[in-house]
């Protein structure tokens, strides 16, 4: 169920291997009033201070016991 304001979405589910890369294209591919909606199989707790160091906030929230839905948006 993905948030219905999130402009860009990304299931790291289904990325074949690491997610990092996709995940940081997504970011640069970012624009300043668009929010982006990260979908993983738990809280990628390790991305957080990646998101706050390149000058993005975020919202956490468990969906489900294997789903996480993280929104990224630009400070």
């Amino acid at each position: 169920m993905p948030a219905l304001n999130a402009d860009r979405t990304l299931d790291v589910r289904e990325v074949d291997g690491e997610p990092f890369g996709p995940i940081m294209t997504e970011l640069d591919a970012l624009e300043a009033d668009e929010t982006f909606l990260l979908i993983n199989s738990f809280e990628p707790k390790p991305l957080f201070e990646v998101l706050s160091q390149r000058g993005f906030s975020y919202d956490s929230t468990r969906v489900d016991a294997d789903e996480w839905h993280v929104e990224i948006s630009h400070d």
